[in-house]
Formats: structure tokens, sequence, C-alpha cells
């Protein structure tokens, strides 16, 4: 892979995959509870990032998505994007994130990596920026919200992973016991 724009999209994808997988199989209930003291939610992260791409991708752009997003409207409470209410069915959420994903890739076939945008609530200079630049903050971003899930995933029912087909952990057999307790041990030396 030599184009750097590919580059970008296909590692951005690959976190966005990560997001999706961590939902698989888990109760409606288990991928809206907050599983942290600040409220973080695997549906949440969701909704949250389908909404920054939605803005990154779009209106930064001057390209409009066209999608009502409520939860950044003036008078939404903070964190609004961060969960979803009891009427924003998972399949909806992931549906919003399938349509963020179809927008950007709009953008993408439309602009080159140079083309400038501006970002509305960054202040300036900084509100000026290029889809390159944009690739590699909404890229990192999903990343790190991709480690987030994996915790709260690894935390509700053990699974845990980059994605099925590449966990990027240790193979079938690993003594997880084990090496918790060889950790344990090396912590426990600093009581």
């Amino acid at each position: 892979m030599t184009d750097p724009k590919e580059t970008l999209v296909l590692y951005l994808q690959g976190a966005r995959d990560a997001m999706l997988w961590k939902l698989d199989g888990l109760s409606e209930y288990d991928v809206r509870r907050p599983l942290t003291p600040t409220g973080t939610n695997l549906l949440g992260l969701v909704k949250h990032l389908a909404s920054v791409e939605l803005g990154y991708f779009g209106s930064t752009f001057g390209r409009d998505p066209g999608i009502d997003l409520p939860w950044y409207s003036d008078d939404a409470p903070l964190n609004a994007d961060m969960w979803a209410t009891p009427g924003e069915s998972r399949e909806w959420v992931v549906d919003l994130y399938h349509r963020a994903w179809a927008h950007a890739a709009g953008t993408f076939d439309a602009l080159d990596l140079d083309s400038q945008g501006v970002v509305a609530h960054w202040s300036p200079p900084h509100d000026r920026v290029t889809l390159h630049q944009m690739l590699v903050h909404v890229a990192t971003e999903t990343h790190h919200h991709a480690g987030h899930a994996d915790i709260l995933r690894e935390l509700l029912d053990g699974a845990a992973g980059f994605l099925v087909q590449s966990s990027n952990l240790p193979g079938d057999g690993y003594d997880w016991a084990a090496h918790v307790a060889q950790v344990e041990a090396a912590a426990a030396s600093f009581r």
C-alpha cells in the first residue's frame, strides 16, 4: 500500500471494526451500562465516534451530512453524545455509525489530503485543518476509544483483543491466572 490516504483510511477502518466487534453477543443492558466512574459504556463510545466522524469529515469540509445530532445542540446536556437513550436502539446507533462511514467515504473520494477545512468548535488558528490532519486525528481517536472498549468488554465477559480474526493476544492455552499472579507479585513488592 503506497497511497497515504488509503493507508490512513485502512487504519481508521480497523479501529471502526474493532468498535463494532465489542458490541457482538452482548445484551442490550451490557452495551449500555456505565462501567467506569465517568459513565463510559460501549454503545455510547460508538455513538460518540459516529458523531465525531459526521462533524470532522462533514461540516468541517463544507459537506453537511444532513443528519440531525440533537446531543450537540446548545441546550443538550454535557456528554449527551456519550450514551444512548432508551429511544436510541443499538441498531439505530450502529446504523448511524455506518452512515457516518459512508459520508466520510464521500469526503475521502472528493478531497485530497491537503484539502482545507475549518473545525467550528476549535479556536483560531488551530481551527484551520487539512483532510490529512483530520484523518490522523479521527483514526487516533477511534483507536483510543477502541482501547477503552477492549477493557470494558473484558470486564463484562472476558472477551479481549483487537479483532476476532487478529486478537493480538497470546494463543489458546495461555495461563492468564499465572500471568496475573506474576504481575501482582511484582506490584506487591512495592507495598
